[in-house]
Parts: C-alpha cells; sequence; structure tokens
C-alpha cells in the first residue's frame, strides 16, 4: 500500500505485509488507520504516522475483495470471492464478529450506510443486497444489473446506493422503497468503481474504457469525462469537500482531476503494478493507493508533514511556555528540571536545577526577565532567566501538608504577583519583591489544577476537580461568578486576549467559552476522544488551542466552534499548549517526554530537540540539517531508533542529509 501528499504528488510512505494482491484500501474516519484487503485471504490494519502493522485479520477462505470501516471506526466490513461479507471489531484480533451469507456468487464490493446501521453489498451474482449490522439479516435485494456488480456507494443522506456493473452502466437505487431511480449509460466497458459526492449531487465513476466520468445525479447527464489513463481505472474516490477525484488505473498510477473544470492536477508514480484501490484521508491530508504490487503507498499533502520536535526532557513534560517576544520557550518537567530553549535555532539556553521534585507548571513574567515553577515539592520559585539563578522560593505551608503539592502558577500581567493553585484546595496570592502570602482562599471541594490571570489583572479564574471554573476578585480574593456546565473535572483555563470570555477544557472531552461578566455558556467545541488537559487563546483571541490527552492539539476558530486543523505527532497524552506572540506558531508539551513547536497556519512541526543527562543537546531537522553543542554530535547514531551506526558511516551521513532523514523514518 502506497501514501501520497495529494498537494505534490510525493511519496511519503510504502506498507509491505500482504503476500499477494492488494485489492481494497480505506482510511479509518479519524484518519488514523488504513484498512486493506488482499488476494491471500486477509485484511490489515495499518498506523498511518509510522507506517507499522496494527493487526492481521483472517477468517475469509478465499480472496478479499473490498474493505470498509464504519462510520465510528469501531468496525471493518469486508467482501470476500468465498461469498461472504465479515464484520470485525478494530479493537481485537479475536474471530469475526458477524459473517452475512445470501450471495451466490463472489462479492466484490462492501460499503456502511453513513448511520452505520446497514452493509450494502455487490456481487459476480448480478445484485446488490442490503444488510442490517446488529440483526446480521439481509434487508433486501436490488436486482436489475445484467452483469457483475462490481462497486457499490451509499449517499451521505443514506437515501440512496449507486452500483457500477460490468453490464457497462451505473444505477442508482432508492435504499426504503427498492427502487430503481435511474441508469446512467456512457462508458463503453466495465464501470469498476462509483462514488458519491460529498453534497450528493454527483456520482464518479471509473471504467475499464480508461476514463473517469462525473455525472449529475437529478438528471442523469454527464458533467466531465476525464480522460488520460492509458489503460483500465479500477477505483474513483472524491476527496472530503468535494474539490477532487482521485483515480487508480492498470497503468500502475494515480491522478488527481479537478471537479469543476475536469482538468488533471498531478499524476503520482512509484507503484510497479496495477493501482486497484485509491482512497481520500478525512482531511484532505493523504491518498492511500493499494497495487497488485503487493504495497500500499501513502502520499502526503504537503501542510502536514513533520520537520522538527522538541524532545526536551528524560520524563514528562508538564507545562510549556513563551516568553513574550517569542524568542523562547521554558519547558517544566517530571525530571524536576526547567529547560529554557531559543526558538530560532533550537538550542538549549540553561536548565534550571533545584526543585526536589516533579515541576507541573512554569511562566514567563510578562517583560520575560523572570520564570516562576510550581513543583510537586510544595514549592513555587522564581529563577532569573538571563543568569539561570534562584531569586526566590515560596514555600508553600498549608494546614494538610501532605497535599501541598503546587499544581499551577501564574504571573499577574504587571509583574507584582504569583497565583498558584494547589493540591490542598485551596489558592494563594503572592507578592513577588516580598515572597510573602497576600491571600489564600480556602473552601473548594477539590484540588486547584489551573489558575490564570485576566488580561488586565483585575480577576484570577481558577479550576478545580468539582467540574466547575470560578471568578476571584485580585484585589480582594472574593468570588465573584462560578461557571457550571462541565460533565467532568476542569484541567485547564484561559482568558480571551480582551477579557470578555474564559476557554475551559475537561475531562469530559470537550472545550467550553464562557461569557467572563455572565457567567453565560457560549459554546461547546467538541472533537477530542478524551480528556482535554490545556487550552490557550491565541494573541488576537481568533482561535483557541486545545491539547488532550488523545495525543492531539486542535485548532478551533473561537467564533463559529468550526475546528480549524489537528495536529499529530505526539505519541502520548499532551498536558500543554501556548502560543507564540505573534500567533505564528504553538508548543505542545506532552507525556512522551516532547515538546514540538507546530506552524499554526501550515500545521507543520517545526523543531525536533534531543536533549541527554550530561547536559549535550542536538537541534535536528527532518532534511538532516542538525545544531548541537559541542560534544552533542556523539549521540546522534544511538537516537536513530535502535539502530546503531559506525563512525564512517554516520559521518557520510551527515554530509548527506537524505541517508539521515530516511534512517530517521525507517528507525
Amino acid at each position: 500500500i502506497k501514501l501520497w501528499e495529494a498537494s505534490t504528488g510525493k511519496l511519503v510512505r510504502t506498507f509491505e505485509g500482504h503476500e499477494d494482491v492488494v485489492t481494497s484500501v480505506c482510511f479509518s474516519p479519524d484518519g488514523k488507520y488504513i484498512a486493506s484487503g488482499s488476494k491471500d485471504r486477509t485484511i490489515k490494519l495499518w498506523e498511518v504516522s509510522t507506517g507499522k502493522l496494527v493487526r492481521t485479520f483472517e477468517g475469509h477462505t478465499d480472496a478479499v475483495n473490498s474493505v470498509c470501516f464504519s462510520p465510528d471506526g469501531k468496525y471493518i466490513a469486508s467482501g470476500s470471492k468465498d461469498r461472504t461479507i465479515k464484520l470485525w471489531k478494530v479493537s481485537t484480533r479475536k474471530s469475526v464478529v458477524r459473517t452475512f451469507k445470501g450471495h451466490t456468487d463472489e462479492v466484490r464490493s462492501v460499503c456502511f450506510s453513513p448511520d452505520g446501521k446497514y452493509i450494502a453489498s455487490g456481487s459476480n451474482d448480478n445484485t446488490i443486497k442490503l444488510w442490517e449490522v446488529s440483526a446480521e439479516e439481509l434487508v433486501r435485494t436490488f436486482e436489475g444489473h445484467k452483469s457483475w456488480v462490481n462497486s457499490v456507494s451509499f449517499s451521505l443522506d443514506g437515501k440512496y446506493i449507486a452500483s457500477g456493473s460490468n453490464d457497462n452502466t451505473i444505477k442508482l437505487w432508492e435504499v426504503s422503497a427498492e427502487e430503481l431511480v435511474r441508469t446512467f449509460e456512457g462508458h463503453k466497458s466495465w464501470v469498476n468503481s462509483v462514488c458519491f459526492s460529498p453534497d450528493g449531487k454527483y456520482i464518479a465513476s471509473g471504467s475499464y474504457d480508461k476514463t473517469i466520468k462525473l455525472w449529475e445525479v437529478s438528471t442523469g447527464e454527464v458533467v466531465w469525462t476525464f480522460e488520460g489513463h492509458k489503460a483500465a481505472v479500477n477505483s474513483v474516490c472524491f476527496s472530503s469537500d468535494g474539490k477532487y477525484i482521485a483515480s487508480g488505473s492498470d497503468d500502475h498510477t494515480i491522478k488527481l482531476w479537478e471537479v469543476s473544470t475536469g482538468k488533471l492536477v498531478r499524476t503520482f508514480e512509484g507503484h510497479t503494478d496495477k493501482v486497484l484501490s485509491v482512497a481520500f484521508s478525512p482531511d484532505g491530508k493523504y491518498i492511500a493507493s493499494g497495487s497488485g504490487d503487493k504495497t500500499i503507498k501513502l502520499w502526503e499533502v504537503l501542510a502536514g508533514k513533520p520537520v522538527r520536535t522538541f524532545e526536551a526532557h528524560t520524563n514528562v513534560v508538564r507545562s510549556v511556555v513563551f516568553s513574550s517576544d517569542g524568542k523562547y520557550i521554558a519547558s517544566g518537567s517530571d525530571d524536576k528540571t526547567i529547560n529554557l530553549w531559543q526558538v530560532s535555532t533550537g538550542k538549549r539556553v540553561r536548565t534550571f536545577k533545584g526543585h526536589k521534585n516533579a515541576v507541573n507548571s512554569v511562566c514567563f513574567s510578562s517583560d520575560g526577565k523572570y520564570i516562576a515553577s510550581g513543583s510537586d515539592d510544595k514549592t513555587i520559585k522564581l529563577w532569573e532567566v538571563s543568569t539561570g539563578e534562584l531569586v526566590r522560593t515560596f514555600v508553600v505551608e498549608y494546614e494538610y501538608d501532605v497535599n501541598s503539592v503546587v499544581n499551577s502558577v501564574a504571573f499577574s500581567p504587571d509583574g507584582y504577583y504569583i497565583a498558584s493553585g494547589s493540591r490542598d484546595n485551596t489558592i494563594k496570592l503572592w507578592e513577588v519583591s516580598t515572597g510573602e502570602v497576600v491571600w489564600t482562599v480556602k473552601g473548594h471541594k477539590f484540588e486547584v489544577t489551573s489558575v490564570c490571570f485576566s488580561w488586565d489583572g483585575k480577576y484570577i479564574a481558577l479550576v478545580s476537580d468539582d467540574n466547575t471554573i470560578k471568578l476571584l476578585e485580585v484585589s480582594t480574593g472574593e468570588r465573584v461568578r462560578t461557571f457550571e456546565g462541565h460533565k467532568g473535572e476542569v484541567w485547564s483555563v484561559a482568558f480571551s486576549p480582551d477579557g470578555k470570555c474564559i476557554a475551559s477544557g475537561s475531562r469530559d472531552k470537550t472545550i467550553k467559552l464562557w461569557e467572563a461578566s455572565t457567567g453565560k455558556l457560549v459554546r461547546t467545541f467538541e472533537g477530542h476522544e478524551y480528556g482535554v488537559n490545556s487550552v490557550a487563546f491565541s494573541p488576537d483571541g481568533k482561535y483557541i488551542a486545545s491539547g488532550s490527552d488523545d495525543h492531539m492539539i486542535k485548532l478551533w476558530e473561537a467564533s463559529t466552534g468550526k475546528l480549524v486543523r489537528t495536529f499529530v505527532g505526539h505519541e502520548d497524552g499532551v498536558h500543554s499548549v501556548c502560543f507564540s506572540s505573534d500567533g505564528k506558531y504553538i508548543a505542545s508539551g506532552s507525556r512522551d517526554g516532547t515538546i514540538r513547536l507546530w506552524d499554526v497556519k501550515s500545521g507543520k512541526e517545526v523543531a525536533q530537540f534531543i536533549c541527554f543527562s550530561d547536559g549535550e543537546w542536538v537541534a535536528i531537522t527532518s532534511e538532516g540539517y542538525y545544531n548541537a553543542s559541542a560534544n552533542g554530535e556523539r549521540y546522534l547514531d544511538v537516537r536513530v531508533g535502535n539502530e546503531v551506526y559506525g563512525v564512517e558511516k554516520y559521518r557520510d551521513m551527515l554530509y548527506r542529509p537524505e541517508l539521515f532523514k530516511h534512517a530517521l523514518e525507517e528507525n
């Protein structure tokens, strides 16, 4: 299976493992996985980001012709030459969940209905059958084709099924009435593949006559005929926005076509045999292709290509923050240290050591001269950025000392105060110049997990495990308002730049936007698969970034709730996100021990930093260029996966970036 970059035609990755022809490929709804079916009688599940084979599903007694994910991504349906359709649970490699029997010849194509309740199947017995997934029952049979049915596709509203056949026609069926609505005639040979456009207005069809046709559903008329392949077209697929069609052919290529003009945009070359199946990823960033050469190829969209990663600590990274000028990133970790990084070079400037336990939160003062850090050692420490010296330690002496862990710290905008939230259910306001406590607010039912100042410094927002956000007045410490609505613990809070709104992230997998002056819930952002650990506003207030235990960072449009972009790359939960002062970058800290820097506009990762216990460090770009401390180079070879390279080969790699990049990707 090959993965291709849709915007450039670049080959990203090849998935090898099948022992015979790959007949069908399909992305999971979240784009994380590819399922592939083969004549070797198996279905394989692949991880897109790494190319790793996750599991193999065995049970068919003959070739697998077609595979399809259910809309919720929990199941895979497969159609086989053994005349059956099988339903597999993605999360387990155990025996098949359900088997559908009824066709009298091999099953050529399977497709889930948009609501996941039904499976449609096309067969060499010239029929289409509709199956109820939950009951394993045959609902109805559609008869009318005069030859094999090679492809079936549901419209997005689930009302219609399109079918392509060896009788050279496409037929449109009404699902509920079992009626033939329309027959599309025009191909000069077999129709191998059919697909509805996302808006349901068009059907694309690929044929043995080497062409792709675009049909208007309401009239049955041909809008465009796409010509350019030198052999039979086996598979067609629309991009999620409906702007493009991808086609795979016996000529070993995939072609990308513009729907509005009928023009050929790009040709993808790399397979050494027929391309039997193509599929767009849900976000349009990738095209997967399955081939007779027994491979799947994955082609990556230009904007989604990782460039650089920060691996700053030897343990979990709990907190990251930009300096106000955007030149530096500070990171706090379970390894008890704070690291300061120069954004432009990737160089580690210094390490702040002094805490006796994990560092949970770090924060720059507004003038960038100081860093405050809160730790499991029950202290807040104030550090001078320019020298790395410890200026002051704030000892958190509480009534219940065992719970005095500091979860969160924040500077006031004027730099006079530090607010801290603790596991003993209290919040404290400290005077920076003296280290004295101004006030302590007790009475919370659960620990305070996050604190944040409003941009004018008049208020503090805090969240705790009682599922609420509370607003306090800085001058008195009195509670002004409580925001209620989350169904799980609230783990993060942030003020909008104008102070009018508050964003909160929760264990309930949502981000909520609140009106600060009234406590009214403005909007709920849904899309993360696990709890949201961190939220941050862009400097202009237009966007909200969120980090989650699902390993992802998501970018949301604050005014509409629309998901703009998902940043994928971390290998464990994301604990902290932060925008740079110009809004061009997002920094993220994760349980995987890394800090990553992302380009907001393109979605690219920008930097990879590697830090070692003896103080040496290396920064590497995906092209293989690097920056390093005096003795940092000696560690590069051991960091290329588990592969160890000799000195000569390693030196070659340094002067030939493409070799180094290949080693990184492979290992």
